[in-house]
């Protein structure tokens, strides 16, 4: 007979709503998470004797915490809302004032920048963020970083499969976690199940996210480009330039890189996991602060991948993240200035359509037999009525996808 929290665990895995987040792994000993054969990380429950009323209340905090299960918008007042970025409190274009800094991140250094700052500074301990393996530089693992050498030793973004959360404590106060939006997420569900007061909980940074690419889409990119990625010695999806081109290194010394045009467009961003294409959040509301890229665009609003310096836009979510950028901006960590995310919506056209379109894809998703998180909040049927013929044919197109797969 399967336990409660086997049964929990499975109804998110088999209906494809887990996003690879790792927070289930510190919700109960009995869960490890690990590559599935599609090269995603999903979780396994073993088969342990387990007290009925342990069984309980560790499937009763699973489906409060994982945000394959349920995902409930914040509760706490901002003074600011946005269709497309949801709810804030202020907004900047920004960049690292190090040169080295801005130049190794993906989005200009920001986030790096805040992490090195962080840490040297004495404001957290250590910070939580994802780095490539030291072993298997084509993987990419959870990490902690408490030096600015660590700091940029992880700077750029990694496109795969990482359960960055999965290093978390929920308990360490003062220290900081960065990660993907559905991380930052159950980071925050998790406090508030535990009752843990949200300015005692550790700081959440985040990012825009398109979503998590199979680990697989990046071992045939690197065989394409002439490294198979069990023989990389080094792997970059972006970074040392803006947007930064995806370069692999084999043993041998040989090099293949491609664009970031190229290496997204064509092979990462085309293998995505389920979860992603029904999030509710690709732009990090649960962060205190979130980051994504602040591209120049054409007349039609397609970004222009060309190298320059990077520029990120940088939002503020909280009051706490509203401190916290401010200080960075005061003692020159980033450069910043105010800008109306208005504009910045028109850059971002994927994240726009995402949010306007999501009801069709979850109704999609239910006529094609398939259960879907409990999402809360987010005024889904509100950005529905902005395009009725967009949600209808989102509907249809993920009926048909979901049926084939």
């Amino acid at each position: 007979m399967t336990s409660r929290l086997e049964r929990a665990v499975g109804t998110v895995v088999r209906n494809d709503n887990c996003s690879g987040c790792g927070g289930c792994a510190l919700l109960s000993d009995r869960i490890s998470v690990s590559l599935s054969g599609e090269g995603f990380l999903r979780p396994t429950v073993a088969a342990t004797p387990t007290p009925p009323q342990e069984d309980r209340a560790e499937a009763r905090l699973f489906n409060r915490v994982c945000p394959g299960s349920r995902l409930v918008a914040p509760a706490d007042p901002r003074p600011r809302d946005s269709r497309t970025f949801g709810p804030y409190v202020e907004a900047w274009e920004a960049w690292a004032t190090d040169p080295q800094v801005r130049n190794a991140g993906s989005s200009a250094g920001v986030l790096t920048a805040l992490t090195t700052w962080l840490v040297e500074s004495g404001r957290a301990p250590g910070v939580t963020g994802a780095a490539s393996d030291d072993t298997h530089p084509s993987r990419t693992v959870p990490v902690r970083i408490t030096t600015r050498a660590e700091a940029l030793a992880s700077s750029g973004s990694r496109y795969a499969p990482v359960g960055t959360v999965s290093r978390y404590s929920a308990q360490a106060r003062g220290d900081a976690l960065v990660g993907k939006p559905c991380e930052v997420s159950a980071a925050r569900q998790l406090n508030e199940a535990l009752g843990i007061p949200a300015e005692l909980a550790p700081i959440r940074l985040t990012f825009f996210c398109a979503g998590t690419p199979s680990q697989r889409a990046t071992d045939k990119l690197s065989a394409s480009l002439g490294v198979e990625a069990d023989d990389a010695i080094s792997l970059r999806y972006r970074g040392n330039g803006w947007p930064g081109e995806f370069t692999v290194v084999g043993s041998d010394g040989t090099v293949g890189r491609t664009s970031y045009d190229d290496s997204w467009g064509k092979h990462l961003g085309r293998d995505l996991q389920w979860r992603c294409k029904i999030c509710p959040d690709g732009t990090g509301a649960d962060g205190d602060v979130s980051v994504g890229d602040y591209w120049r665009a054409d007349e039609a609003g397609y970004p222009i991948f060309e190298d320059a310096e990077g520029s990120s836009v940088v939002i503020a979510r909280t009051r706490r993240g509203l401190a916290l950028v401010e200080a960075a901006i005061a003692e020159g960590v980033i450069t910043a200035s105010p800008i109306a995310l208005e504009g910045v919506a028109a850059i971002q056209p994927l994240q726009r359509e995402r949010r306007r379109t999501l009801l069709g894809r979850l109704l999609g998703r239910v006529s094609a037999g398939k259960k879907i998180p409990h999402f809360r909040g987010y005024g889904l049927v509100t950005l529905a009525r902005s395009d009725t013929t967009g949600n209808i044919r989102a509907a249809r197109g993920t009926f048909r996808r979901s049926r084939r797969a």
